[in-house]
């Protein structure tokens, strides 16, 4: 009786998630005209590191964005520009909770001064802590599950400890798309067409990122989710989350003919729930129509869900998103 009924249900999200996507909320973009930045002093690597204490927004709450300039930027050329979640954990170590940062900034530099990747930015919002898993959790399959599966998670969530009352994504989404690449390619001598515009993060930031691309597919042109959180919440609470994620790739991918995905996966800490489910990710891209010229889905052995560990292997997605061409 239960499968049956666990059949019946998935039934339910693979028509809700093949349903026209829902029209997006119209809300006026934050006036962004008297944004002020500060240059960060630190030990980088090359390059400058400008901040926003409050970016302005009518989608989500105000929030630090980092926007980090290659050594030579120059007004005289574009660059490409890389969106990467949870900012504070990119660059300095010194302000991350747990002392840890994916240098962004030593590996980007080297990949450019080799002339591996075309000169790019990268724009990074600050998560806020409470909201984190609301802004980063997609939305839509969100709400194709039934109320009381929903309630259930917020309810677990509460008992936990965990800050988990709503989802907020596409909201964040509209910030980044309606608000922040707006200030960006006003301001930055930068490429503004989908070839040229990139999203990136981890573990919740890897769905987040993933939900981007397929949402907006006309602004971004390829996406980098490592150690993506398949689970959703608690990788305990079953398969119910990750199957809800998979039916709405099945009907919302954007063409392989103009779009890249990379993705990617350890096998210890909490990346150890991660492997199980590479062939079902596998089969989804496969089936519509994604090679290894566009699609990338790669095992690390031993590799730990820790901003040092994506560290160390940064430059393998920044080459599969950024790499010359010419």
């Amino acid at each position: 009786m239960k499968k049956i009924v666990y059949i019946s249900l998935l039934l339910v999200l693979s028509l809700s998630c093949e349903t026209k996507k829902d029209k997006k909320v119209i809300i006026k973009p934050a006036d962004t005209s008297k944004v002020q930045t500060e240059t960060i002093e630190g030990d980088f690597a090359g390059g400058t590191l400008l901040r926003i204490d409050d970016f302005p927004s009518n989608y989500i709450p105000p929030r630090k964005v980092d926007i980090w300039l290659p050594g030579g930027y120059s007004n005289s050329k574009k660059y490409a520009v890389l969106y990467m979640h949870d900012g504070q954990m990119l660059f300095d170590s010194t302000i991350t909770w747990n002392k840890q940062e994916w240098k962004v900034d030593e590996t980007s530099s080297q990949l450019m001064n080799d002339s591996i990747t075309r000169d790019f930015i990268v724009v990074a919002p600050f998560n806020i802590n409470d909201l984190r898993h609301s802004e980063y959790f997609p939305q839509k399959p969100f709400e194709s599950l039934p109320k009381s599966v929903r309630d259930s998670l917020f309810e677990q969530a509460k008992k936990d400890n965990f800050k988990f009352d709503n989802v907020t994504s596409d909201n964040y989404l509209g910030f980044i798309v309606n608000e922040l690449k707006p200030y960006v390619d006003a301001n930055y001598s930068v490429l503004t067409d989908r070839d040229n515009t990139f999203v990136a993060g981890s573990s919740m930031g890897g769905l987040i990122s993933m939900y981007a691309i397929c949402e907006y597919p006309e602004i971004f042109g390829a996406v980098a989710c490592l150690s993506t959180h398949w689970p959703g919440t608690n990788p305990n609470d079953g398969e119910l989350l990750a199957d809800t994620f998979f039916e709405y790739m099945k009907a919302n991918l954007p063409s392989p003919k103009n779009h890249r995905f990379y993705f990617d996966y350890g096998t210890k800490t909490l990346d150890r729930f991660y492997p199980k489910y590479a062939e079902r990710v596998n089969t989804i891209f496969k089936d519509k129509g994604y090679d290894q010229s566009n699609f990338r889905n790669l095992k690390f052995e031993g590799a730990e869900h820790t901003e040092v560990s994506w560290q160390k292997r940064l430059d393998i997605p920044l080459t599969f998103l950024l790499r010359r061409t010419e």
